[in-house]
This record gives structure tokens, sequence and C-alpha cells, in this order.
């Protein structure tokens, strides 16, 4: 195997980041939802899945965890 195939595999999904994106600009799920053109009920299982793979138990949790990781920027 070469080296760049040794790559780490991205914590997030795209659509997860996009969703973490809006929400750390202050977007209420409704707002995630019509913007990525998605249900409000896809939205929060893009956050919940997000909060189960680092053990977190909120929305903030996860936030200030993703930041902490540099998966996200504020």
């Amino acid at each position: 195997m070469k080296g760049h195939d040794m790559m780490p595999k991205p914590l997030l999904t795209k659509r997860e980041r996009e969703v973490f994106e809006l929400l750390v600009q202050d977007q209420t799920t409704k707002e995630i939802a019509a913007k990525l053109f998605i249900s409000e009920k896809t939205v929060r299982n893009h956050i919940s899945n997000t909060m189960q793979k680092l053990g977190v138990k909120g929305r903030s949790q996860a936030v200030i965890e993703l930041i902490r990781l540099g998966e996200l920027k504020i």
C-alpha cells in the first residue's frame, strides 16, 4: 500500500459537517433542513449520529468536541 492510501478516514460525513457548520451559525433544525433540502428528522439524525460518534450527550458538547478535534471551525 502506498502512503497516501493510509489517510485517516474523516470523522464526519460531508452532510454531518454541513449540518454542524450551520448549527454553529445559530441556525435552527428547521432552517438547516430548508437550506440543505432535507427533512428536519434527517437533520436530527445527522446530529444524533455525530453525538454517538463523539460519545457526547448534547449538541453543545458535540460542537465543543468537534472544535477541539479540529473538525469544525467557528
